[in-house]
């Protein structure tokens, strides 16, 4: 475990791999410091108001831009949702390097961040959502799909970042309850547990929600060269 700064990383992402789900995902709980959480925040709330859009109970920011049938503008993300998230997001090795990783077909076969096989190899796109205490979203996939009922619960700490890969992605439902307390808090209950920074909070099994804002990467694969060439005119 690497700390520093007020924020610690695992070694390799397998250190940081939850157990007993049925596809890959991570938790790192102390991503970000508090300093750098404040200085998130404070630049989401700087944002100009038309970067809001107020949908039924939450509201939500995208960066560099929405999608158009599918397609992001081809445009660099601010340098604050750059640095720190995404220097450290690939700086994280996915598994520990092994004596026989020096050979080129081992290290071929092992990506060596969580974006190596994305399109671009770094995410494009960052989703802002605000949600007020008691507030949370249907259980759903990216082609909008809803199911109501959650087969496992992750705990989310502030500061903290989740990554699902592979099947869990792309297969398997996702959603936040609404909710202004969650109950029923153990390691029988929360698959992260094991994984949290501190679970004394939350030894009678409760937590009372406050504001939540999250922040979503990933790559796009469609771009639209657009956006490269409005921002080469506006430069002139």
């Amino acid at each position: 475990m690497t700390a520093t700064h007020d924020f610690s990383l695992p070694s390799d992402l397998g250190r940081a791999q939850i157990q007993g789900l049925p596809s890959t995902a991570y938790y790192v709980s102390n991503f970000i410091s508090p300093e750098e959480e404040r200085l998130i925040l404070e630049k989401i709330a700087a944002a100009p108001k038309p970067r809001w859009k107020q949908l039924t109970h939450r509201r939500l920011q995208t960066w560099p831009s929405d999608l158009a049938q599918d397609r992001l503008l081809d445009a660099p993300l601010p340098a604050w949702l750059d640095d720190p998230v995404i220097s450290r997001l690939l700086s994280l090795p996915v598994a520990a390097t092994t004596p026989d990783s020096s050979h080129a077909s081992d290290v071929a076969t092992v990506p060596n961040h969580i974006f190596s096989q994305s399109p671009h190899q770094r995410p494009n796109h960052v989703l802002v959502n605000e949600y007020p205490r008691g507030i949370g979203i249907m259980p759903h996939k990216e082609d909008g799909a809803l199911d109501p009922n959650p087969a496992w619960r992750i705990l989310q700490e502030p500061r903290s970042l989740l990554i699902t890969a592979d099947t869990l992605y792309t297969d398997y439902l996702h959603g936040i309850a609404d909710i202004e307390e969650d109950v029923d808090l153990s390691a029988d209950s929360i698959a992260n547990w094991s994984l949290l920074r501190d679970s004394q909070p939350y030894t009678d099994g409760r937590n009372i929600r406050a504001t939540r804002t999250s922040l979503t990467y990933r790559d796009v694969l469609k771009v639209s060269k657009i956006g490269s060439k409005l921002n080469m005119l506006l430069k002139r």
